[in-house]
């Protein structure tokens, strides 16, 4: 016999996403809008920084869900903005599993497409990627 918490947190209920070096695993629970992040409140998780609190729920506003679930997600790896942004891929392609017309409306405003920009290597004899030594005539 599976519980209601098993039947919520299996395979086919994760929305994933991934930005830069953060990874996040998104769960929608029914309910009242409220945000956990690694087991903890997401407004103090997210340090109560309005601009990242907007980009985790800005598909739901969208679709005008935002007081129907709860969100509860596991983050690894980047900062707070990767970390946000990853949250907010992993709802807007878990809304699109729950309901296909969802696509349609996040779509345009690029809410389930994976900013592809990582930090790009550093190569031998520069200071960082690009970054060279300073130049000395003689």
């Amino acid at each position: 016999m599976t519980s209601h918490n098993e039947l919520i947190f299996n395979k086919s209920n994760i929305g994933l996403g991934k930005r830069k070096q953060a990874v996040a695993r998104v769960f929608l629970i029914p309910g009242e809008g409220k945000l956990t992040i690694n087991k903890v409140d997401g407004e103090k998780y997210l340090q109560y920084n309005d601009i990242y609190l907007k980009a985790v729920f800005a598909p739901l506003e969208k679709l005008t869900l935002e007081k129907q679930f709860d969100i509860f997600a596991t983050v690894d790896g980047g900062g707070l903005t990767g970390q946000a942004q990853a949250i907010q891929l992993g709802i807007a392609r878990l809304l699109c599993n729950i309901e296909k017309e969802n696509r349609i409306i996040l779509k345009p405003f690029g809410f389930l497409t994976r900013d592809a920009r990582i930090k790009e290597r550093k190569k031998y004899g520069l200071r960082k990627a690009r970054k060279a030594p300073q130049y000395s005539k003689r």
